[in-house]
């Protein structure tokens, strides 16, 4: 099974190396990521661009620990914690440890077990379509690492209610509820994950025209009617097949 690669997810990966880690990029690894946070920036109008800039210019600062695998705008989805564009997945800092509620849920801290993803909104962006890509690459996540969109994504504040409210922000704004985003990623899992409808063998299509529809054809001789529907139907087959209409 493949997924349908409708949108370039750009790496933009913060400082930080495994023997020089940074304050917001610890390159320690997710051994398995068992599901996903959504969150939005609680920036309005900061772009996909602008937070990962702001990212990398506080890398190194105290008390600058929070980070996100990627940030979604309308025009780009960019990585600054390797996640999607790297066979090795690294930690993020984008929930904090001292709430319980995702180990009691996932049996897992998010940091270290769960993917971050921040949409952007507000300003000049335009909404619906950085809320189009946001639920493609959640949906890509899920394909990823062989989540189920329905039971492994969870909201920021679910996880920590007393804080947070995102991704909230960003959905009020579209008049939707965090079950309908969920559903629009399922459905999105689906579209990107269904099979393209195999071709019909050359070779079946000319059997079934030569040997039933061309003699049917002359058959219906002075019936133009059944002749047209004949004519329509074979053609549908060599369309089928790939091969040029009669």
């Amino acid at each position: 099974m493949t997924f349908k690669m409708k949108y370039e997810i750009i790496p933009r990966y913060l400082p930080g190396t495994v023997t020089a880690p940074s304050v917001r990029r610890s390159c320690l690894p997710i051994h398995k990521v068992h599901f996903m946070v959504a969150h939005d920036t609680g920036n309005p109008s900061s772009t996909a661009s602008g937070n990962v800039a702001y990212y990398t210019r506080s890398a190194y600062e105290r008390d600058q620990e929070a980070s996100a695998h990627l940030f979604v705008d309308d025009k780009e989805i960019i990585e600054c914690i390797p996640f999607l564009t790297s066979d090795s997945p690294e930690k993020a800092w984008h929930v904090q440890y001292n709430t319980s509620i995702d180990n009691m849920i996932y049996g897992f801290d998010a940091n270290d077990a769960a993917g971050g993803i921040e949409l952007c909104y507000g300003g000049s962006i335009n909404l619906s379509e950085a809320y189009t890509r946001y639920v493609w690459v959640m949906a890509y996540a899920c394909y990823r690492f062989g989540l189920d969109p329905v039971k492994h994504i969870t909201g920021h504040y679910i996880l920590d209610p007393t804080r947070k409210v995102d991704p909230k922000n960003a959905f009020s704004l579209l008049c939707i509820s965090f079950d309908d985003f969920i559903q629009d990623v399922a459905s999105e899992y689906r579209e990107c994950t269904m099979e393209e409808q195999k071709m019909l063998e050359k070779g079946v299509a000319e059997t079934i025209i030569n040997t039933w529809i061309s003699p049917a054809w002359f058959k219906a001789n002075g019936n133009n009617e059944q002749q047209d529907y004949l004519h329509w139907l074979a053609n549908e087959l060599r369309k089928a097949a790939g091969t040029p209409n009669d």
